[in-house]
Protein backbone atom coordinates (compact mmCIF):
# COMPACT_ATOMS: atom_id res chain seq x y z
CA UNK A 1 0.00 0.00 0.00
CA UNK A 2 1.12 3.44 -0.88
CA UNK A 3 2.26 6.18 1.74
CA UNK A 4 -1.01 8.27 0.66
CA UNK A 5 -3.42 5.40 1.03
CA UNK A 6 -2.28 4.58 4.11
CA UNK A 7 -2.45 8.38 4.93
CA UNK A 8 -5.65 8.97 3.56
CA UNK A 9 -6.96 5.82 5.81
CA UNK A 10 -5.31 7.46 9.14
CA UNK A 11 -6.90 10.99 8.40
CA UNK A 12 -10.74 9.27 6.78
CA UNK A 13 -10.76 6.73 9.94
CA UNK A 14 -9.62 8.43 13.12
CA UNK A 15 -12.30 10.05 15.42
CA UNK A 16 -12.76 13.50 16.29
CA UNK A 17 -15.01 13.87 19.05
CA UNK A 18 -17.91 16.54 17.96
CA UNK A 19 -17.22 16.11 14.10
CA UNK A 20 -19.18 17.66 11.63
CA UNK A 21 -19.30 18.93 8.11
CA UNK A 22 -17.46 21.83 7.79
CA UNK A 23 -18.14 22.61 4.44
CA UNK A 24 -20.83 22.97 1.88
CA UNK A 25 -20.98 20.41 -0.76
CA UNK A 26 -20.41 24.10 -2.75
CA UNK A 27 -17.43 24.81 -1.41
CA UNK A 28 -15.65 21.25 -1.96
CA UNK A 29 -17.54 20.62 -5.59
CA UNK A 30 -15.42 24.06 -6.72
CA UNK A 31 -12.26 22.76 -5.18
CA UNK A 32 -12.58 19.41 -7.26
CA UNK A 33 -13.41 21.03 -10.54
CA UNK A 34 -10.97 23.70 -10.04
CA UNK A 35 -12.77 26.94 -10.01
CA UNK A 36 -12.30 28.07 -6.45
CA UNK A 37 -9.58 26.84 -4.43
CA UNK A 38 -10.14 26.33 -0.79
CA UNK A 39 -8.90 28.89 1.68
CA UNK A 40 -6.55 28.39 4.17
CA UNK A 41 -9.17 27.87 6.90
CA UNK A 42 -10.72 25.83 4.76
CA UNK A 43 -8.27 23.30 4.15
CA UNK A 44 -7.01 22.83 7.57
CA UNK A 45 -11.20 22.67 8.74
CA UNK A 46 -11.19 20.01 5.85
CA UNK A 47 -7.44 18.58 7.17
CA UNK A 48 -9.50 18.63 11.03
CA UNK A 49 -12.78 16.84 10.07
CA UNK A 50 -12.79 13.27 9.04
CA UNK A 51 -16.49 13.90 8.22
CA UNK A 52 -15.66 16.62 6.23
CA UNK A 53 -12.89 14.31 4.22
CA UNK A 54 -14.95 11.63 4.11
CA UNK A 55 -17.95 13.66 2.45
CA UNK A 56 -14.91 15.22 0.18
CA UNK A 57 -13.67 11.77 -1.20
CA UNK A 58 -17.03 10.98 -1.89
CA UNK A 59 -18.34 13.94 -4.32
CA UNK A 60 -14.60 13.45 -5.65
CA UNK A 61 -15.64 9.70 -6.49
CA UNK A 62 -19.11 11.03 -7.71
CA UNK A 63 -17.72 12.81 -9.98
CA UNK A 64 -14.87 11.02 -11.52
CA UNK A 65 -18.11 7.67 -11.82
CA UNK A 66 -19.87 10.48 -13.61
CA UNK A 67 -17.28 11.04 -15.73
CA UNK A 68 -16.74 7.39 -17.11
CA UNK A 69 -20.13 6.63 -17.14
CA UNK A 70 -20.33 10.35 -19.66
CA UNK A 71 -18.85 11.87 -22.31
CA UNK A 72 -17.56 15.28 -21.17
CA UNK A 73 -19.27 18.59 -22.88
CA UNK A 74 -16.58 18.65 -24.91
CA UNK A 75 -16.98 15.69 -26.60
CA UNK A 76 -21.31 16.00 -27.32
CA UNK A 77 -20.40 17.73 -29.79
CA UNK A 78 -17.65 16.21 -31.61
CA UNK A 79 -18.40 15.67 -34.90
CA UNK A 80 -15.52 15.07 -37.90
CA UNK A 81 -18.51 13.50 -40.55
CA UNK A 82 -21.23 11.69 -41.93
CA UNK A 83 -21.71 9.49 -45.06
CA UNK A 84 -25.08 8.65 -46.38
CA UNK A 85 -25.95 6.81 -49.92
CA UNK A 86 -28.18 7.11 -52.63
CA UNK A 87 -31.07 4.08 -51.86
CA UNK A 88 -32.53 2.06 -54.63
CA UNK A 89 -36.17 3.60 -54.19
CA UNK A 90 -34.68 7.03 -54.30
CA UNK A 91 -33.36 6.14 -58.04
CA UNK A 92 -36.29 5.43 -59.13
CA UNK A 93 -38.15 8.74 -59.21
CA UNK A 94 -36.74 12.68 -59.03
CA UNK A 95 -34.68 12.84 -56.62
CA UNK A 96 -35.61 15.58 -53.54
CA UNK A 97 -33.80 14.76 -50.83
CA UNK A 98 -31.01 11.80 -49.32
CA UNK A 99 -30.51 12.13 -45.84
CA UNK A 100 -27.07 11.21 -44.02
CA UNK A 101 -27.14 7.38 -41.95
CA UNK A 102 -26.99 9.17 -38.81
CA UNK A 103 -29.63 11.73 -39.67
CA UNK A 104 -27.65 14.45 -39.15
CA UNK A 105 -28.08 15.76 -42.59
CA UNK A 106 -29.93 16.14 -45.56
CA UNK A 107 -29.37 17.25 -48.51
CA UNK A 108 -32.20 18.64 -50.44
CA UNK A 109 -32.47 19.29 -54.65
CA UNK A 110 -34.68 21.49 -55.80
CA UNK A 111 -34.91 22.25 -59.75
CA UNK A 112 -34.85 25.82 -60.86
CA UNK A 113 -35.63 27.81 -63.69
CA UNK A 114 -32.76 27.12 -65.42
CA UNK A 115 -33.65 22.98 -65.64
CA UNK A 116 -30.90 22.47 -62.77
CA UNK A 117 -30.75 21.82 -59.76
CA UNK A 118 -30.10 23.71 -56.15
CA UNK A 119 -28.40 21.58 -53.84
CA UNK A 120 -29.33 22.52 -50.14
CA UNK A 121 -27.51 21.27 -47.20
CA UNK A 122 -29.50 20.87 -43.96
CA UNK A 123 -28.17 20.45 -40.39
CA UNK A 124 -30.62 19.22 -38.06
CA UNK A 125 -31.03 21.29 -34.91
CA UNK A 126 -31.26 18.21 -32.76
CA UNK A 127 -27.80 17.02 -33.59
CA UNK A 128 -25.70 16.74 -30.93
CA UNK A 129 -23.16 19.15 -32.74
CA UNK A 130 -25.47 21.72 -34.44
CA UNK A 131 -25.10 24.02 -31.78
CA UNK A 132 -21.20 24.23 -32.19
CA UNK A 133 -21.30 24.12 -35.83
CA UNK A 134 -23.79 27.11 -35.79
CA UNK A 135 -21.73 29.24 -33.45
CA UNK A 136 -18.21 28.49 -35.08
CA UNK A 137 -19.05 28.23 -38.79
CA UNK A 138 -16.83 26.26 -39.94
CA UNK A 139 -15.90 25.62 -43.72
CA UNK A 140 -18.15 22.23 -44.69
CA UNK A 141 -18.19 20.55 -47.93
CA UNK A 142 -20.35 17.98 -49.58
CA UNK A 143 -18.49 14.92 -51.55
CA UNK A 144 -19.61 12.27 -53.99
CA UNK A 145 -18.06 8.69 -53.66
CA UNK A 146 -15.70 9.78 -56.22
CA UNK A 147 -14.30 12.70 -53.59
CA UNK A 148 -15.93 15.22 -56.07
CA UNK A 149 -16.78 18.43 -54.23
CA UNK A 150 -20.60 19.10 -54.51
CA UNK A 151 -21.29 21.16 -52.14
CA UNK A 152 -18.63 23.52 -50.26
CA UNK A 153 -19.14 26.79 -48.25
CA UNK A 154 -20.46 27.52 -44.18
CA UNK A 155 -23.93 27.08 -42.84
CA UNK A 156 -26.11 30.21 -42.04
CA UNK A 157 -28.03 30.99 -39.16
CA UNK A 158 -30.67 28.33 -40.09
CA UNK A 159 -28.26 25.50 -40.57
CA UNK A 160 -28.02 25.32 -43.94
CA UNK A 161 -25.93 26.31 -46.86
CA UNK A 162 -26.89 26.35 -50.91
CA UNK A 163 -25.33 26.07 -53.91
CA UNK A 164 -26.03 25.37 -57.64
CA UNK A 165 -26.02 21.62 -58.72
CA UNK A 166 -22.66 21.42 -60.08
CA UNK A 167 -22.70 19.23 -62.53
CA UNK A 168 -24.94 18.79 -66.38
CA UNK A 169 -26.47 15.10 -65.39
CA UNK A 170 -28.93 14.94 -62.97
CA UNK A 171 -28.29 14.07 -59.32
CA UNK A 172 -29.56 10.19 -59.22
CA UNK A 173 -26.94 9.57 -62.17
CA UNK A 174 -24.17 11.61 -61.06
CA UNK A 175 -24.41 9.72 -57.48
CA UNK A 176 -25.21 6.09 -59.57
CA UNK A 177 -21.89 7.01 -61.60
CA UNK A 178 -19.64 6.98 -58.41
CA UNK A 179 -21.11 4.19 -55.88
CA UNK A 180 -24.29 5.99 -54.53
CA UNK A 181 -22.64 7.28 -51.60
CA UNK A 182 -21.48 10.90 -50.39
CA UNK A 183 -20.38 12.30 -47.16
CA UNK A 184 -20.59 15.54 -44.87
CA UNK A 185 -16.87 16.75 -43.69
CA UNK A 186 -15.13 19.18 -42.05
CA UNK A 187 -12.59 21.22 -44.62
CA UNK A 188 -9.52 20.50 -42.77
Amino acid sequence: MSDDKVLEQALLARAVPGDRLMLADAVLLAALDGSRPLAPAERRALQASPLTLRRFKHLALQRRNAATLRPSAANDDAWDGSAGMLRAAASAIALEELATDDGHWALHFVPDDAGGWQLILKLDAQAPFAGRLLRERPLLRVVDGGGAILLQGRLDADGECERPWPFDSAPVAHFQLYGATFAIEPCK
